[in-house]
């Protein structure tokens, strides 16, 4: 069976989301965030100290983007893979990417210098710089979300598991209220997706019954 090892709003929420939309029965381990700090054994499972760290089988994966490419794949039949011989194949890899890459990234310095750090080594200015670093990287889907419901191929795909993640974080960091107005609406239509609630919901009764507090570490104010 799949084992996801995952911190409450973290990366690996990505592909437990993904695994509530294709339906694939897993076993969520819980964290508290960050794992490598509350338990130097996890380094064992996972030598990055990071979350997602994946199994399946003898497969094992720590990259969210990644994971959520191979399970799609896995499950063609779900259409949530935009297959190469599809026109919109390029976009679903560069979406599928650019939601880690592009426009997470800059959120793990606003976390970092605006919510972990002790105070003294707190950075507004970087915060400001990587915030608006973020936003104007994510208006450039402004236009295409203008006109289609989801990112590529006229569907749902992994893409918007990738993409959507960032919008979740965004959310926690406090640049969700700074959306454009397709943006915001297209983030509205991602958390109406009954997968989407579920994965909410499992990650917070997986965390109670493991004695992992179901909030955000961003929330919490702890420091990494």
């Amino acid at each position: 069976m799949i084992r996801l090892h995952h911190c409450v709003s973290a990366r690996s929420f990505r592909p437990l989301w993904l695994l509530e939309e294709l339906g694939l029965p897993y076993e969520l381990v819980m964290h508290p965030f960050p794992p490598r700090v509350h338990d130097e054994a996890f380094l064992e499972i996972n030598p990055l100290g990071t979350v997602p760290a994946f199994f399946d089988g003898e497969v094992a994966m720590t990259e969210s983007a990644a994971i959520c490419q191979y399970l799609a794949s896995r499950l063609p039949e779900a259409g949530l893979e935009v297959a190469p011989d599809e026109p919109a194949y390029g976009d679903y890899l560069n979406f599928l990417h650019f939601g880690e890459a592009t426009l997470t990234f800059p959120q793990t310095l606003v976390l970092r210098y605006g919510h972990f750090e002790p105070p003294e080594r707190r950075q507004p200015q970087v915060v400001e710089d990587y915030a608006r670093w973020c936003l104007s990287r994510l208006r450039t889907l402004e236009p295409r979300l203008e006109r289609e419901p989801f990112l590529c191929a006229g569907r749902f795909t992994a893409a918007d598991v990738s993409v959507g993640y960032a919008l979740l974080l965004a959310g926690h960091v406090g640049l969700s209220e700074r959306f454009k107005p397709a943006v915001a609406a297209y983030w509205e239509r991602l958390q109406q997706r009954p997968a989407f609630r579920r994965a909410l919901a499992v990650e917070r009764e997986a965390a109670l019954a493991q004695g992992v507090s179901p909030e955000p570490a961003m929330e919490m104010g702890k420091v990494n």
